[in-house]
Order: structure tokens, then sequence, then C-alpha cells
């Protein structure tokens, strides 16, 4: 089976790696394909070729940089259905999951259709005697994404299309065990009109990032992913000089108050922790019940029994497989120390049987009651579909334990009181709010909010905060006395540019 190509200079072109890593399909261990582990002269010419391109990218005035998204964006939802389709058999979401991760992706696209104005910089007259003062934002030259494989296209999505409108060029290593669909987006950007060079695509693993991360003409290194290697990515990144943002690991709550709207509360939380297996960084994976809302729990069980799991290619499955037999094996571990420290498994999918995909990485709605903060399906970022369920007497109560937790990507709460939803937003200390909605994912035209633990780095993804993190500001004081002026004959014709 030959490997996927790496992309250059605006063309696929084969890989001379000797080692490879197996896609493998999670339903059903099918091996789809392979991915180079890219050689070290090979990204070094692809560093080189980004170099050269940038120089030029960066002249192309900004309007005209967005004209070329405006065609980005068309192709994207033409090709959304076969985009989609390499990540139900890469990745194992469903189809209607798949369509979701591109749309959200698209989003970002259309929102840097707005560049010429989220580019300009800024300017004051008259600072003192005949100066003045003006900053304006250039591109940084060069830059790096590092995607994880729980959104194939959304996040290179989140980085590609503000990265290149600023004016720089973009180097993508997509997730070893999804990387279809960005080579398919890639391609897409050039048939659009993005100049050879200004994308570009590595393939491989630990190589491939430690690359990234050091090589002195890369300027930024944006990464999606675990905590653990994010931490690492950053460290040695900003080692190296470079402009890091690292979104990671989350520990999602949903608060559910007793005056709670039961029927969207309960909907909104099984959505939120079951969809994609769990694999969201957004994911609700602890539900926390405020004094007689526990009532709510007999209601919730019954609705994630309802879910159906199979593979994602499936109609009418909800949950598809989790993504490796590793990520599977991880699970079932911290499950098992969790059952040993008590906890009780209200809804245990460990051993749910899937009639055809024996072979596959398959676990069902699991929802474990009893859990105390010491418990790993607590302390850990599971990634799968488990919800712990805890039980406390009071919102106050809630709040504190939210806040304890390190990580600050997302919270929800459920209410029907105005005043419990302020006190709420007031106190709680996570980046990302949602009242009486599940995930909070801002949309493209604000930014990324995540905190605490689940974020390093100054900048957020997307939004204005991302447009500030792929440029730099220049700022010029000018003085020009007024005896500097002569005249001269000017041309009567108009510029078109």
């Amino acid at each position: 089976m030959s490997a996927l190509p790496l992309y250059m200079n605006g063309a696929e072109c084969p890989s001379a790696a000797t080692e490879h890593l197996d896609v493998l399909d999670p339903a059903t261990q099918k091996l789809l394909g392979k991915v180079p582990c890219t050689t070290q002269e090979e990204m070094e010419a692809i560093v080189a070729s980004a170099v050269a391109a940038q120089k030029k990218w960066r002249e192309t005035p900004v309007q005209q940089r967005t004209r070329v998204l405006i065609k980005f964006q068309q192709l994207l939802v033409e090709n959304k259905d076969d985009i989609a389709c390499s990540m139900v058999s890469e990745n194992g979401k469903t189809m209607v999951d798949a369509i979701g991760d591109i749309t959200r992706g698209i989003e970002v696209v259309e929102h840097c259709l707005a560049m010429p104005s989220l580019m300009m910089g800024e300017s004051m007259e008259q600072i003192s005697s005949n100066m003045d003062t003006k900053s304006m934002r250039q591109p940084l030259g060069v830059v790096a994404g590092i995607a994880p494989f729980n959104f194939p296209a959304m996040i290179p999505l989140w980085m590609l299309p503000i990265a290149i409108s600023t004016g720089n060029a973009f180097i993508l290593k997509p997730s070893e065990k999804v990387p279809t669909a960005s080579q398919k987006i890639v391609k897409l950007a050039t048939e659009a009109g993005v100049p050879a060079g200004i994308i570009s695509i590595l393939h491989g693993g630990v190589s491939a990032v430690n690359f990234l991360c050091t090589h002195k003409d890369i300027k930024a290194v944006s990464f999606v992913g675990s905590g653990h290697v994010g931490r690492i990515v950053y460290d040695l990144a900003t080692k190296h000089g470079k402009r890091v943002q690292c979104n990671m690991g989350a520990k999602n709550h949903a608060v559910i108050m007793p005056d709670a709207h039961q029927e969207q509360a309960l909907n909104g939380i099984i959505g939120a922790a079951f969809g994609a297996a769990g694999q969201r960084c957004m994911a609700i994976s602890v539900a926390v019940f405020v004094g007689s809302a526990s009532a709510f729990l007999p209601a919730l069980l019954e609705k994630a029994k309802a879910l159906k799991v199979g593979a994602g290619s499936l109609e009418g499955v909800d949950v598809g497989p989790v993504i490796s037999k590793e990520s599977l094996a991880r699970i079932h571990k911290i499950l098992a120390a969790s059952e040993k420290a008590g906890g009780t498994f209200e809804l245990d999918g460990r051993h749910i049987p899937v009639p055809g995909y024996e072979k596959g990485n398959f676990i069902g709605p699991t929802v474990v009651s009893g859990v105390t903060e010491d418990m790993a399906c607590y302390s850990e970022e599971i990634f799968g579909p488990v919800l712990c369920c805890m039980f406390v007497s009071s919102l106050d109560e809630a709040i504190a334990l939210v806040n304890r937790n390190p990580m600050g990507n997302g919270v929800a709460l459920f209410t029907a009181s105005g005043g419990a939803a302020r006190k709420f937003e007031h106190e709680i200390e996570v980046g990302q709010i949602g009242i009486n909605v599940p995930v909070p994912v801002p949309l493209p035209f604000f930014s990324w909010s995540s905190s605490k633990g689940s974020i390093l780095g100054d900048h957020h993804f997307y939004g204005k905060s991302a447009v500030a993190f792929y440029t730099q500001i220049k700022t010029t004081v000018s003085r020009w006395e007024y005896h500097d002026i002569t005249s001269d004959a000017g041309s009567v014709n108009f510029s078109g540019r």
C-alpha cells in the first residue's frame, strides 16, 4: 500500500521515508493507508520553500489574499461531504458529526474574509508638535500547526486561514491517525489560488514535532492536543524563541440546578458527554447535581441506554469507536481504578457487543456515580464516553468544586434562575461558560477563551486573538516640519491597483 504523499510547493510529492505509520479504521482495524515519517532533508526543503514563498506573499495586498479565501470557502462547501467521509473512516465519527467538524472550520474561513479590517492598526496625530504615531500589523513569516486526531478538519482550519490571510506561510503536521482530511483541505486551498509554498504538509510523529519546535525559520507554533504533549511543545518551542499557543487538556463540568428544565438539561448533557465518543476537549465529563436535581439521574440513565453504539458509517449510530486500541486500554484502566476506589457504575459500557465489528475500539456510554475528586475518572481527562456524577447541596458548593479543578476549558450551568446564572458567571473560574448550553464554543468572530491548565500561551485560537498571534505590531513615531513641503505637478490618472 502506497504512503500518503507530502505537500510542498503547491503539489503532492512522494516521500523518500523508510519509516511509516499505519492509518487504521477504528471500527474494524482495517489498514486504510500509511503515513511517511518525513525525512530531515524533506522537512528542510519544505521550510525553505515556505520561506521563499512567504517573502512574495507578504507583499500581496491583504484584500487580494482575502479574495483567495472566498474561493477557498466555496470549494470547502462543495467538497464538504468528501472531506467528512475521510473523517468517518479514519476517526470513526458519525457522518453527522463529521459534517459538523468541517462546517465549524468553514466558519473560521468566513470570518477571515474580514481580514482587511481585522489587521488594521491604530494611529494618533499630534502626540507632540508635528509628531504622529501609528501602529501596523505585519506577518511573522513561516508558522506551523500541530493538529490532533479528534477534529481532523476543524482544528487545521482554526489555524490555516488566519495564518495565511495575515500574510504568513503555514506548515501543517496533521495527526498521523487522521491525515486525509488535511490533505484534501490543503489541495483545495491551492485550487483556490493560494500560491505554491504558502501551505505545506509534513507527516510523522515525534521527530516532525521536534523539528517544527526548533527550526530557526519557524516563528510560531500552534498546538492542540493532550496536556502532556502540549507542555513539551510549549517548553521546547519557547526555549527556541518561538511564539506558541497550546490548547490542551480539559475536565468540563455541567452543573444542574433543581429548577433546571429537565428535558433540556439532560438532552444537552447526553450529547455533550457521549457525542464523538467523548473525544472532544469540550465534552462534558462531569455532571454535578445540586440538591434535589439528583432526581434527574434515572432519566439521564434511560437516555444514555437508548444511544446506539456502532461504526460511524452506519445509519442511526450515536456513539462510534474511540480512536485506537491504546486509547481504549487507557479508558479501561482509568475505569478499573475508579471502580476499585469505590465508584458505582450506574451504566457500564466497557464490554458492549457491536455485532460485525468485534475488532473495533468500542466502549458504550458509561455513567459512574459516587465519584470523588481523588478518583482517576475525575482527576484525569478520560477522552471517552464516560460521565462522572457528583452530588452537592448548594450552588456555592458546586462553584467551589469546579474552581478547585486545575482545568479551565468549559463549564455549563442548567437553571431557570437568572440570579443563579449571574452568580455562576461571575464567580466561576473557567474560560468558556454555557448557561443552558452544554458546549459553549465561541463562534469565530469571538476567540476561544479556555483558561488555567487548559492553555499555555498568551493568545487564543481564532478571532481577534489569533490575528494578534500571527502578526507582529510595528509602531512608527514620525516628525515632519511644514517647511519640508514642496510642490510639483501630479498625475491626473486613476490608479486601479
